[in-house]
């Protein structure tokens, strides 16, 4: 039987896909560490208040990578390099969406546009991360060796989310709420099609690794452009709307270490 759970174990019971699984992972957390940390560094002097919270999303982002590239090790696996295709974060750069690096590479600091921007952004594809661990979390929250990873790095994507829609409520009541309703349907428009394109890829790459016959490529296939069609038509609102969050100052502490895995 073809469904969620299943495709995630056979991931899961090749190391092959496994490997190829976590790496696409790591480097996409990775790369969410580094962009946070020069955000933090570059925040503009009237919101210096905010630059402790960037700095503990960028330091749970690295943390997540940490903990895949760890869960390989103890398989006594390597990291292989992620296909272009597959590269979710730099994808969406490409479009637009978010900073682009080479602004945050510069050491001219940010604005509070910028800022609404990456919180914008964020507040976006959080949505995704935190419902993408919530499943991982259903199915494998308490397996041996992944329910512990999985159960943390879900804690922390769903403080990232809460984080984003306390931090763009605060700039909507600053006068900021036209440029933000703006900014997240242009990044939920755009992070749709590229989640769908990096599904596909990922899944093209996944069946050749584990030699899936073509019928079953072909529904899977299918499934994920049913999907994009049903979030281009009303499933990217759920990306757009703003509402205070249960959890208040989510990322007002330190940022918990990674667990040991190997």
């Amino acid at each position: 039987m073809l469904s969620a759970r299943s495709l995630f174990q056979e991931i899961l019971d090749n190391d092959d896909s496994f490997r190829l699984f976590c790496s696409i992972a790591a480097g996409g957390e990775s790369q969410g560490g580094w962009e946070n940390a020069r955000i933090a560094a570059l925040v503009p002097a009237s919101e210096r208040a905010l630059a402790p919270r960037i700095t503990r999303h960028g330091a749970d982002e690295d943390k997540h990578g940490r903990i895949f590239n760890a869960l390989m090790k103890k398989r006594g696996l390597r990291p292989v390099d992620v296909p272009a295709d597959t590269d979710y974060t730099m994808l969406l750069e490409r479009r637009g969406i978010g900073l682009a690096h080479e602004k945050l590479r510069t050491d001219e600091p940010l604005t509070v546009p910028d800022i609404v921007t990456y919180l914008a952004h964020s507040r976006v594809t959080e949505q995704r991360a935190s419902e993408e661990m919530e499943l991982l979390r259903r199915y494998f929250g308490d397996h041996p060796d992944l329910g512990r990873a999985v159960r943390m790095i879900s804690d922390d994507e769903d403080n990232h989310l809460a984080y984003c829609h306390e931090e763009l409520l605060r700039f909507a009541a600053a006068g900021h709420g036209r440029a933000i309703q703006r900014t997240l349907r242009e990044c939920a428009l755009a992070e749709i099609r590229v989640y769908r394109d990096v599904s596909l890829a990922v899944m093209s790459h996944m069946g050749r690794v584990l030699g899936w016959p073509r019928p079953r490529a072909a529904l899977l296939a299918a499934g994920i452009r049913a999907v994009y069609v049903y979030e281009r038509a009303v499933g990217w609102r759920r990306m757009v709307t703003l509402r205070m969050p249960e959890r208040r100052d989510a990322l007002g502490g330190r940022a918990t270490t990674s667990p040991e895995f190997a």
